[in-house]
């Protein structure tokens, strides 16, 4: 790799001194020392026909070559050699044609061409093949073209601009363990703006452990050499002079950065003006790491201190602290995602970014547990380089109830620095509220003495919890820790909140003073059985939130109450899983209660009568089995979410639900029973209803015209509300596997997601060309159906899959990227087929019933591979386009499967690996099927050149299914961008041979056929004219079909808000 290297140089030039040494090199040189880029300089070196072991070494030791192609550089043996020189160990390479044109180049001709055959005289055959394949290559490479520029200084500057960029998105090797560190940087650079010549200050932000210092120090090695100074000013908050007034500490500040920006100890500086009066000038850059405000007053308060160009860098924890300072320009740093977290936590613990298999799951319990945190990854990950798995199992442990110390020491000192009303709501918030809706939170609180607004503000500008764009307040896990052990290191009498399952069991039983506990959080997991009596809350007068929960579940009940038990009098949150009781306490005052959480409790009623539930905002009973009738909600005004789910002998909903004008979320998923619902009760607020799986409703009501998303799949429904037409909010419609349904007649205008899978429709209505935002359709299934209309030219993913009545299909599909899913539909007519194939589509794929590849595809071969060749000597370059076509048969010998990956590779003789694999998701066949989809070569960060030869290998591992045959094309134009005039490439004609009537057989029918076709495996395709050595700059990487239905998949998007069914 290139940042492994040493590199004594930024740029080698490789030129024609007599064309450019004295005018356009000199300029280059100029603008390049203006950027702080160093490049090397040849004067002194002498020439001859042999290049010099310095310029070979110089070559090796830049990081960036820059060949300037000119009139006489190929009249120049030593230019030549310098090029194959450059093109063997070179990673970046950038030409400029200087008056010259690329195409002279590539093919020799022209003045360039008559300078090159005079220097191939009395050359061997194998040097003049080098230098041909080397101006070839370069000549292929996109460049700066003089010839197209009317200012030479501007295309000066624009090449030192794209040095300077190449230059800065290279990290060095120090940080070569850094997951994702390319993207941070590449982030940060679009503020930084180097280009731009005023002083500019930008934030790095983020929370404790987060990674901000590491991303800082790989930026200063990035870029200090774009500056006259730099300095990195670590720790800058935690390393003040304590003893010191305030105008002493900004003394003390200013001479620290002064002494390492100068690179002189011991500097004593008068006055706060000095860091202004030495730095005015010079373009510095400058990082404070791990700030606080007067850090910020005392060493970059003003852009005016710092010469032009200048680069200020802050991390801290404290957004607010930015803002107050105007530094608008602030990179927040996010989370790793879940597969870069396991990789930081694998090169900590194995040295390697990956686990070996044996230990991969306990791998990924532990980057769990850590909560994707860099920080705790790296400090757990080396404490268990080494150790045995029992060793592991023993810290998993530990880990699942403490936190290591290392870690907390870091992350407690944000919550140190809060007041104790910022604290107390950080506690409250990391035993009850992660994850809880921010204005449920404010109710929650509405009776603290807490400024909760303000405290969550605070909390947020300091990193210690972030407010999603859903308004839910997010704390990290680690940090939910650290609350757990400040308070577990509070007096026990000074407590207001209880975690410790002996503690709370202590004051539940005994008579122990709690008036001053306003939380419980009961884990009754591993406690044995308690016994609490009438009276065990009542002494807990100041209690408002009540939690009782299984970390480890059984069906044990460890707690035993009694009927009638006293609870606190004013609770806001109760919480009790699988409460044991038939019903509520009559004890029970509900006045002041905001949420009501019962999730898999023994309830068969929860109150009788009318009860005071104005504050009631939140209610869950979900997995409620025996509940068979919800209480009277007639004042249950401010109610905004209702989760029945799994309530399996609810039957019907109150009248009183029509007084839940403000519901927004009804969830009754599973409700087996449920028979009715209240028709005309128009819920203004209601946004969201999921009655997947209730199997006994026949038919759904208009209950609010302001539902966006709407599930009624596996239900008895037999049509639609005709107002839904009408449901200007509507945008997900699910009704799958609704086997009543026969008629739509309408399509909703404003949807985006419809699944209409295994109903019983027979007809689409023509009107839904007009829903002009639908993207996804599902119609699986639908085995009435016979025809499709015009669809939308917005839809990317249309599944038809075992439509097996389904003959016509309206072609062509008006969007460039599209699924087309016709897996099993045997009936499909000539015409439908024909327009299936012809489908011109950038990105996607298509599948249906067939067993020939297209006639006028040249590049052809039986069997799973084959290979590709360009005629001549030019090379693939980056802008090619392909069309695969794979004609599959199942194996109906092997062992039935419902999943079968089928893995399409491509792969260059040298070949170099690419991260990103596109996945196609194909729902398996029952007979021999044609499927097609789109690629491009365009992975610029990898390679930007392959080679003239590619190998297409395609592989079943299930070994499920065969590939009979498979197919390329391939397009592109002289420009190297995608032509146009795509018909020239794509398919003019599908094979209408008379006696090819596949797609007409049955699976059973086409069976018998396939069992007479051969294949050979290992055929590849090759043509004596396409034959040419292929260059070492190879691109490889791969695609994946999964071959399965994954309708189900899909379909999920329309009802993520529900979570998985």
């Amino acid at each position: 790799m290139a940042s492994a290297r040493t590199w004594i140089y930024n740029v080698f030039p490789s030129f024609h001194g007599g064309d450019i040494r004295k005018t356009f090199l000199s300029h280059l040189r100029k603008q390049f020392n203006s950027n702080g880029i160093t490049m090397f300089d040849d004067q002194g070196i002498e020439r001859s026909q042999t290049i010099a072991p310095a310029l070979i070494q110089a070559i090796r030791e830049s990081r960036i070559s820059i060949v300037v192609l000119s009139k006489n550089y190929a009249s120049s043996s030593w230019c030549l050699n310098e090029l194959v020189e450059i093109l063997k160990c070179k990673d970046v390479v950038m030409p400029i044609f200087y008056e010259v044109d690329p195409s002279d180049v590539r093919k020799q001709t022209g003045d360039f061409g008559k300078a090159f055959k005079n220097s191939c005289k009395s050359k061997t055959k194998e040097e003049r093949q080098r230098w041909i394949q080397a101006l070839i290559f370069v000549g292929n490479i996109a460049g700066e073209h003089s010839l197209k520029w009317e200012n030479e200084a501007d295309m000066i500057e624009k090449i030192a601009k794209d040095v300077s960029d190449k230059l800065n998105a290279t990290p060095s090797k120090d940080f070569d363990a850094f997951v994702g560190l390319e993207f941070h940087i590449r982030e940060l650079s679009s503020l930084l703006y180097l280009d731009y010549e005023q002083v500019r200050i930008v934030g790095i932000c983020g929370p404790a452990g987060i990674g901000k210092t590491t991303i800082a120090r790989a930026l200063q090695s990035l870029l200090s050499s774009n500056f006259q100074r730099s300095c990195f000013m670590e720790n800058v908050r935690g390393s003040l002079n304590i003893g010191l007034d305030e105008y002493g500490l900004k003394l003390d500040l200013q001479e620290r950065l002064l002494s390492k920006i100068m690179n002189q100890k011991g500097m004593r500086i008068e006055h706060l003006g000095t860091i202004r009066d030495r730095l005015h000038d010079q373009k510095v850059l400058i990082i404070l790491d791990d700030v606080n405000d007067l850090d910020l007053y005392a060493l970059a308060d003003q852009t005016t201190w710092f010469g032009p160009g200048s680069r200020i860098i802050v991390t801290t924890e404290d957004n607010e602290l930015l803002q107050k300072h105007d530094i608008n320009n602030v990179y927040h740093v996010d989370f790793p995602s879940r597969k870069e977290a396991l990789e930081i936590f694998c090169r900590c613990a194995f040295r390697q970014s990956s686990a070996p298999d044996t230990i991969l799951k306990l791998a990924e319990r532990v980057t769990e547990l850590c909560g994707n945190l860099p920080l705790g990854l790296c400090v757990i990950g080396s404490s268990l380089h080494g150790k045995t798995e029992d060793e592991w199992e023993i810290l998993i442990r530990r880990l699942e109830i403490s936190l290591d110390r290392d870690i907390e020491a870091q992350l407690r000192v944000g919550y140190d620095s809060l007041h104790e009303n910022e604290q107390a709501l950080f506690l409250s918030i990391a035993v009850f509220f992660n994850y809880k809706d921010r204005q449920l939170v404010m109710a929650m609180l509405l009776d603290s003495n807490l400024d909760v607004e303000y405290g969550l503000r605070t909390l947020a500008n300091k990193s210690l919890i972030h407010i999603s764009r859903n308004e839910k307040i997010v704390m990290h896990n680690l940090l939910q820790h650290v609350g757990r052990q400040a308070i577990q290191r509070q007096e026990p009498w000074k407590r207001h909140i209880l975690i410790d399952a002996d503690e709370i069991c202590n004051v539940l039983e005994n008579d122990t003073d709690a008036r001053i506990v306003s939380g419980i959080s009961f884990d009754i997991s591993r406690i044995g059985e308690v016994f609490l009596s009438e009276r065990a809350f009542k002494r807990l007068c100041n209690l408002q939130f009540l939690r009782v929960f299984k970390t480890r579940y059984d069906e044990k009940n460890r707690v035993r109450i009694p009927e009638n038990m006293e609870f606190p009098p004013r609770l806001r949150l109760l919480q009790w899983e699988a409460y044991p009781r038939r019903s509520l306490s009559l004890k029970l005052n509900l006045e002041y209660l905001v949420e009501l959480d019962m999730e898999g409790s023994l309830l068969e009623k929860l109150w009788d009568g009318t009860q005071p539930l104005a504050n009631l905002k939140k209610m869950s009973l979900s997995s409620s089995w025996y509940l068979k009738k919800l209480p009277d909600l007639s004042n249950a005004t401010n109610l905004e979410e209702l989760d029945l789910r799994a309530c399996q002998n609810l039957v019907e909903l109150p009248s009183s639900f029509s007084c839940l004008h403000k519901l927004k979320y009804l969830n009754m998923m599973g409700c087996r029973r449920l028979k009715e619902v209240p028709p005309h009760i128009n819920l203004k607020s209601l946004e969201l209803v999921n009655m997947y799986g209730c199997s006994r409703l026949k038919s759904f009501p208009d209950i609010s015209t302001n539902i966006s998303s709407l599930d009624i799949s596996y239900t008895d429904v037999e049509e639609l509300p005709e107002s839904m037409t009408m449901w200007s909010r509507l945008r997900t419609l699910e009704i799958y596997k609704s086997r009543n349904l026969k008629i739509v007649t309408h399509v909703p205008l404003n949807l985006t997601y419809l699944d209409l899978s295994e109903t019983r429709i027979e007809k689409i209505p023509d009107d839904i060309k007009n829903v002009h935002g639908l993207q996804i359709l599902f119609l699986g299934g639908c085995r009435k159906l016979a025809s499709l209309p015009e669809l939308p030219g917005s839809l990317l993913y249309l599944s038809a899959n075992e439509c097996e009545s389904l003959e016509s299909v309206s072609c062509p599909f008006n969007t460039s990227y599209m699924e087309l899913s016709f897996t099993n539909c045997f009936k499909l007519n000539q015409e439908a087929r024909r327009g299936i194939i012809q489908q011109s589509f950038s990105h996607g794929w298509a599948s249906l019933p067939g067993r020939e590849l297209p006639t006028d595809l040249y590049h052809r071969s039986t069997g799973h591979s084959i290979t590709v060749r360009l005629e001549g000597k030019t090379p693939f370059s980056v802008f090619f386009g392909f069309k695969v076509f794979l004609v599959i048969s199942p194996n109906h010998d092997a062992e039935e499967t419902s999943n079968s990956p089928l893995f399409c590779p491509r792969i260059g003789k040298i070949g170099c690996s690419d991260d990103e694999t596109p996945v196609y998701i194909i729902p398996k066949p029952r007979a021999e099927h044609l499927v097609m989809f789109h690629s491009d070569l365009h992975n610029k960060e990898k390679c930007h050149e392959v080679g003239n030869e590619i190998l297409f290998e395609f592989s079943n591992i299930s070994d499920t299914y065969e590939i009979i045959e498979c197919g390329v094309r391939f397009y592109t134009d002289e420009t190297g961008e995608i032509s146009e005039r795509r018909n020239e490439y794509e398919i003019d004609q599908v094979c209408e041979d008379e006696n090819d009537w596949s797609y007409e057989f049955g699976p059973v029918e086409a069976l018998e056929c396939s069992k007479n076709n051969g294949h050979n495996d290992s055929l590849i395709c090759t043509s004596n004219e396409d034959k040419i050595e292929a260059n070492k700059y190879t691109d490889c990487w791969s695609w994946l079909i999964i071959c399965f239905d994954v309708s189900h998949i899909v379909r999920s998007i329309g009802s993520l808000v529900w979570g998985g069914r």
